[in-house]
């Protein structure tokens, strides 16, 4: 029983190991399902190389572990030559065995899985089985009319394995093996019984499935050290930090923008500014005589500030607005405002050369709203309309 503790206390380290450096297999991961065949001989009482029966297999089996595997295996054997093992039988199919072993894989064991398999490994194999023989005529000379036999049964041991393919996907092996009729032919003791054995030499090929990790075998998991950890950390730490300054900031920037709506939606809310048909931009006017259109030698240095202007601004439109003092009929003064408009743009067009569609004349009719005193609104104003205001 200690012998027994300490193989079973080695197996769990082994597992132990082995779980720490490969990937976490899925449910269905590392199955493998393989063929058999070769020959069996009574181990006492026959001629090996004469009373040879042959045999064929089916092998599905899953590593748990690069180390630790299950597999159930059914092999079926043709020939009666092994009459003192079991009995004779007259159908094509004389016996078969149907079991469950267990696998251990040596080579990963004791030199440690290295991420694939080796070229060439070792793993002995053990288990029960139940053995059933089929239409028994005959056992030792005596008839027992068709009776068949069910026997228990145990298998051992040790699979010689190549793995080969770029993928070591296929795996070949030959199996030398001790296989028992535990209670003989199903009616005596279970026992070890040397007499109630057989020899077996099989050869299988193997192929092994492809797992969720993309390849047929284990993987080794990527282990890092402590201080690895402990770097990566650091830096999760620093991020977290930037990050709650940049929350910082962020939360600045939001309650200044809250301000600047705040501001823009006062100026929204207040009445908007409509320029008045008497606005202008450009400070110069020319003044008229009552009742008069022509413009007087002394208003031309007005004017000229305006072809000045527009000189150095090329691309400013002037609209000339001539005006009336409240004398005399509406009809009149409209006409009147027109015509002072006009010669003021007149002048700008022929004395200073300033092209006529940069310029537009409008008769704004009477008022007495430009200037207080009355005489003062005689007048033609300017505005720049592409000015900015």
């Amino acid at each position: 029983m200690k012998k027994l503790g300490l193989l079973f206390a080695a197996a769990a380290m082994a597992v132990s190991v082995n779980a720490q450096t490969v990937t976490e297999s899925k449910t269905f991961d590392n199955f493998y399902i393989g063929i058999n065949g070769g020959a069996q001989v009574k181990t006492t009482g026959e001629s090996w190389m004469n009373d040879l029966n042959s045999n064929a297999g089916l092998r599905i089996g899953r590593w748990f572990t690069p180390v630790f595997g299950l597999a159930a295996e059914g092999n079926v054997y043709f020939n009666d030559h092994c009459k003192h093992y079991m009995p004779q039988s007259k159908t094509v199919a004389r016996y078969m065995n149907v079991g469950l072993i267990g696998t251990v894989n040596l080579s990963n064991w004791f030199a440690g899985y290295k991420g694939e398999p080796r070229l060439f490994e070792v793993v002995p194999v053990f288990g029960f089985g139940w053995g059933h023989t089929f239409g028994t005529v005959e056992y030792l000379g005596e008839a027992w009319d068709g009776k068949e036999f069910n026997a228990l049964t145990s298998k051992a041991g040790i699979d010689f394995t190549f793995n080969l393919g770029k993928a070591k996907a296929w795996q070949v092996y030959v199996e030398p093996s001790m296989n028992w009729s535990l209670n003989g032919n199903g009616y005596e003791g279970v026992a070890y019984n040397i007499n109630k054995s057989a020899f077996q030499l099989n050869a299988g090929i193997v192929y092994k499935f492809k797992n969720s990790n993309g390849t047929h075998n284990f993987t080794i998991a990527q282990v890092r050290d402590q201080a690895e950890i402990d770097g990566l950390n650091a830096k999760i730490n620093d991020l977290r930090n930037d990050l709650n300054g940049k929350d910082s900031e962020l939360a600045a920037k939001n309650r200044q923008i809250a301000d600047l709506q705040k501001a823009l939606d006062e100026c929204n809310s207040k009445p908007k500014y409509e320029k008045p048909a008497t606005a202008t931009n450009l400070q110069p006017t020319v003044i008229f005589r009552q009742g008069k259109s022509v413009v007087d030698p002394a208003q031309y240095a007005n004017i000229e500030l305006i072809a000045q202007y527009m000189k150095n601004h090329p691309e400013a439109t002037v609209e000339i607005k001539g005006y009336a003092s409240p004398e005399g009929s509406k009809e009149l003064n409209q006409k009147l405002s027109e015509a002072r408009a006009n010669a003021v743009k007149n002048i700008l067009v022929k004395t200073y050369k300033i092209s006529a569609k940069r310029l537009q004349a409008k008769g704004m009719g009477a008022t007495d709203k430009l200037f207080k005193q009355v005489e003062f609104n005689r007048v033609a104003t300017f505005n720049d309309n592409n000015a900015v205001e």
